[in-house]
């Protein structure tokens, strides 16, 4: 095939409907369900910086100092920039942003945020978004392995990747996955429980792609932080470290310390 995404969730599944967009055969494996992933999670919106009184640049200067000047500037300019074209990308295959009377987005602040520009579907909005991606997917009839795991990249003659080995985790068996590309889409390691916090992240969240990359010779940033997300449940115990949405926050809610 042209093309092999690990990963179900909404990076992966975009992935995958951008290359099957461009022509190319593609696709993803999983190791739970397709839509089974923090995107699902996400509740208080997403930003991006297309309204009269905003600018990229202003969003690129919000972001950056928010983070303390320690993000990569190449990085956070990209994501900055192309933040508009992807909600209305998202707006074109039938997500359900919240909208006004005229059809206009409707947008609030977000944590930090100097403009209004966080774009929501009430607080469900990354199950909005996984819902609509996870058709599109569907639609497109674009094949999807679910219950089976990446276990190691392969590596061609030239030491580039070629595919990538698969266990299927109901039946134990080991496959083979031949492409001229794979996307790694994994999601991040917040299952790992580091310093033993209470997690709202998905199951499925446990590093799976960083230690492929690592193993086949990718060089990983910042190992030394990992984002927790900073509202979360603090009373009764039984709920204890469950995701609150952000728009607490904007709203004028403190973020405590642990």
């Amino acid at each position: 095939m042209d093309v092999l995404v690990i990963g179900g969730g909404g990076a992966g599944a975009s992935a995958a409907i951008e290359a099957h967009e461009a022509g190319a055969e593609v696709m993803i494996v999983t190791k739970l369900r397709i839509g089974d992933a923090n995107t699902m999670m996400a509740e208080g919106g997403i930003q991006a910086a297309d309204k009269e009184n905003d600018s990229p640049v202003q969003h690129y200067l919000d972001a950056f100092g928010g983070g303390h000047f320690a993000a990569r500037p190449e990085l956070l300019r990209r994501l900055v920039m192309e933040a508009p074209d992807a909600i209305h990308w998202l707006n074109d295959l039938g997500v359900m942003f919240d909208k006004d009377a005229e059809g206009n987005m409707v947008t609030t602040h977000g944590g930090g945020t100097s403009r209004k520009r966080m774009h929501a579907c009430k607080d469900y909005s990354g199950a909005e978004i996984m819902r609509t991606l996870r058709d599109e997917v569907l639609n497109r009839q674009i094949p999807v392995v679910e219950f089976t795991s990446a276990v190691e990249l392969i590596k061609d003659e030239k030491g580039q990747i070629a595919g990538a080995v698969l266990l299927n985790m109901e039946t134990g068996d080991y496959l083979v996955a031949k492409a001229k590309t794979v996307v790694i889409a994994t999601g991040g390691a917040g299952r790992l429980h580091y310093q033993n916090f209470p997690t709202s992240n998905h199951y499925g969240a446990t590093a799976d792609g960083l230690i492929l990359g690592y193993r086949a010779g990718a060089p990983l940033l910042y190992q030394d932080t990992i984002q927790y997300h900073p509202t979360g449940v603090a009373y009764p115990a039984q709920i204890y470290g469950a995701l609150v949405t952000e728009k607490v926050r904007s709203l004028g809610a403190h973020a405590g310390q642990c």
